[in-house]
């Protein structure tokens, strides 16, 4: 993994990374992170398909096969991707053990 991947990822990204360890679309993405965060996080369209773009280019998710029966596209986590969220785990973990630490100890 170089240092390109090894940065704080937003949210938003580090959602739809842990949303497509299975196969999922677009609009089912949207739906899943606004599920999943309790309403809090709410992508919209554009947002969403930036953040697609970018992951596609970075090798972190890969488009499937386009199916015929349906128009929509799918996209899946790749092994890159889950390097890249894995870390973002072990840092997150950390700031909440560093923030238990502090706020906890008061």
């Amino acid at each position: 993994m170089g240092n390109n991947d090894s940065v704080a990822l937003t949210e938003a990204v580090y959602y739809i990374l842990l949303i497509l360890y299975e196969p999922m679309h677009g609009y089912g993405i949207m739906q899943k992170i606004e599920e999943l965060s309790s309403g809090r996080v709410k992508l919209a369209a554009g947002t969403l398909y930036g953040a697609i773009n970018t992951m596609l280019d970075k090798d972190w998710i890969q488009a499937l096969p386009e199916v015929s029966s349906s128009r929509k596209k799918e996209y899946i986590i790749t092994e890159r991707g889950k390097q890249v969220a894995a870390s973002e785990l072990i840092r997150l973990q950390e700031l909440v053990l560093n923030g238990e630490e502090i706020i906890g100890g008061e």
